[in-house]
């Protein structure tokens, strides 16, 4: 049944990454590149397409995840790395662990070159195993 489709999803503003998803078990975690200069709306996007295609992943390979993250209200957490190795350097380790990983790469027709890596998608995951990845990152 679709009872996730029915459920508040998670708006919470709170600036401290543990008190966003301590009442969650699996979450979704964003992660952009600051290094690139892009605007909030181009940001926003490659955040969209990573999530969107790392959820797809989860729904596909990792069900069990996937179908608790969308009964749970779908947490997400924007944060930010420097550069690109960073960026590269998650995804090398979630690949490791697994989890769902997406890396967006541009098809750049307004603010970045074609084939600029800008973000990467990580889980929908348990918290505990996305944290290992990303606890030390800063909000967006």
């Amino acid at each position: 049944m679709l009872s996730w489709l029915y459920r508040p999803l998670n708006t919470v503003v709170v600036r401290r990454v543990a008190l966003l998803t301590e009442n969650f078990e699996i979450k979704q975690v964003l992660v952009v590149r600051t290094d690139l200069g892009m605007g909030r709306g181009k940001m926003a996007v490659q955040c969209s397409h990573a999530a969107v295609s790392s959820a797809e992943l989860a729904r596909t390979r990792f069900r069990d995840w996937y179908d608790q993250w969308m009964s749970e209200g779908q947490a997400k957490i924007a944060l930010k790395v420097k550069d690109e190795d960073q960026l590269l350097e998650l995804e090398k380790r979630a690949r490791g662990i697994p989890i769902p990983s997406y890396i967006v790469r541009d098809m750049g027709l307004t603010q970045v070159p074609t084939g600029t890596i800008t973000c990467i998608g990580l889980g929908p995951a348990p918290v505990t195993t996305v944290d290992t990845l990303t606890g030390k990152l800063r909000l967006l």
